[in-house]
């Protein structure tokens, strides 16, 4: 039995029932590894050695009947930001290039304690700094729908990897929409969860007040069972929730058949979010609201704050708070940074104290108005990407009849999520005329992960667009 076309529930339970062995799957992902990436450039370090003996380990600890979980034996990826005990962490920089932790990330610390397998760290843009994952220092990843094409980012190597099936999940982190955006052009899920739900203690920071970190799977369900190994307090990282964040854990996956919206409510933005798309971005997403409908949901039009205000609050916090974090850095070593993320960096360095003051203010009235419209309906339905993944090296794009800058364009959208620190979740919409995918966004109240797997995963099922996979992953 293969992994090809297999998503991580089937792979569990193909293990569950003895049809496939943790070594065999983890061997077939070296070897697609071996043969994809070279052309992808989704992982930059492969640790092949640890991979096997923890495939092994899995595989003895289930003929002697003990139980992980779902990802038991699952062979799986980190974005190079997560610390890994004696394995190189670069976040994608030549400023860490050698960087050998001597600790796990909490995250890697939950999913090894779940039992999966660590086949390697994934690339991704210069410090989580940007959404090309065009690094100046390691490569351009590619996208495996059109090796062409961006996948996104930051978190692009983790999309790639999953879209093209050289692992069955990989983590990720989201602080303008790292997670969401390469979820969408590469074709496959991703979860940024309401902020404090995942500990970001070993990740190495971006923004402190944004940074998110979740999880990039094919499927809904693939990506429920992976927040609930995820999830949960971590007093060593002074943003995690307590209390709250557990409760969202228990019974977390979908059900396997998910007939019915009935009684739900669906928000459907007048405003802002369907402004300025790609035609069949637009076509693809009234589609799936649409599809919704005929589920049972209710669709509600809603008038939503300004979504170009909260995204300059969105996009002040993040410069500012960018800059204090490379300060340490940027003044000695600064010919180490790529042209891009020190042009962001130095921005960043002579934004007046008080627009982040009056940022934040705005930012937290924002979050009361969001939250009260979130109680007349069970999610917001929005597009992920005004657009579908641009080819590496364009610089703009247009849209209905403007051109945008690249990376505007494509946080557009996103980013607003991370200032609220609401749970949002990039899912297939479906694909243009041309064959690229098409991501959408589910929008939840804050720690609302279970219904808005729910809702997600009853949408997944009654479209099947995560049956449709790129070529080089067949």
């Amino acid at each position: 039995m293969t992994m090809a076309g297999m998503t991580l529930i089937d792979a569990a339970r193909a293990l569950r029932d003895g049809q496939v062995s943790s070594a065999e799957l983890t061997e077939e992902c070296l070897s697609r590894i071996e043969r994809l990436n070279p052309s992808l450039n989704a992982f930059l370090t492969v640790t092949a050695d640890t991979a096997r003996a923890q495939a092994r380990q899995a595989d003895e600890e289930r003929r002697a009947g003990m139980d992980r979980g779902p990802l038991h034996g699952i062979p799986i990826a980190h974005k190079d930001l997560f610390c890994t005990a004696g394995v190189r962490t670069t976040s994608g920089s030549k400023l860490f290039e050698n960087h050998v932790p001597h600790f796990d990330a909490a995250v890697v610390e939950r999913l090894r304690e779940a039992g999966a397998v660590m086949l390697g760290k994934t690339s991704m843009h210069e410090h989580a700094y940007g959404i090309t994952c065009d690094n100046p220092h390691f490569g351009a990843v590619h996208n495996p729908w059109d090796l062409a094409r961006i996948p996104g980012g930051s978190s692009g190597g983790s999309a790639a990897a999953v879209a093209a099936g050289l692992c069955l999940m990989a983590t990720g982190s989201d602080t303008g929409g790292s997670i969401r955006v390469p979820a969408a052009y590469c074709g496959v899920t991703g979860l940024k969860p309401t902020y404090g739900v995942v500990s970001k203690h070993g990740v190495m920071p971006l923004a402190f007040s944004l940074d998110h970190a979740g999880p990039i799977a094919r499927t809904v369900r693939d990506v429920a069972v992976s927040l609930a190994a995820m999830a949960g307090f971590d007093r060593r990282d002074p943003s995690s929730a307590r209390g709250r964040a557990h409760g969202l854990l228990q019974d977390l996956l979908p059900p396997p058949e998910v007939a019915s919206l009935q009684g739900v409510k669906i928000g459907m933005a007048e405003n802002f979010y369907f402004e300025r798309l790609d035609p069949d971005v637009d076509n693809a997403v009234h589609f799936m609201a649409y599809r919704a409908q005929d589920l049972g949901a209710e669709l509600v039009g809603l008038r939503l704050p300004d979504g170009a205000q909260l995204n300059a609050v969105s996009q002040v916090t993040l410069l500012v708070e960018a800059a204090a974090v490379h300060e340490p850095y940027i003044r000695k070593r600064r010919k180490l940074y790529g042209e891009d993320v020190r042009t962001l960096v130095d921005m960043g360095r002579v934004i007046p104290g008080v627009d982040y003051v009056q940022a934040q203010r705005l930012r937290r009235r924002a979050q009361v108005v969001y939250r009260a419209t979130l109680k007349q309906v069970d999610c917001l339905l929005v597009p992920t990407t005004p657009v579908v993944a641009p080819l590496i090296g364009q610089t703009e794009v247009e849209i209905g009849g403007r051109m945008e800058d690249i990376r505007m364009a494509s946080t557009r959208l996103v980013r607003g999520f991370n200032a609220l620190g609401l749970p949002a979740l990039s899912m297939p919409a479906g694909f243009t005329r041309g064959g690229l995918p098409i991501g959408m966004q589910l929008v939840g109240r804050p720690f609302g992960e279970k219904e808005l797997l729910r809702i997600a995963a009853a949408l997944e099922d009654a479209t099947g667009h995560v049956a449709r996979r790129p070529e080089m992953a067949g």
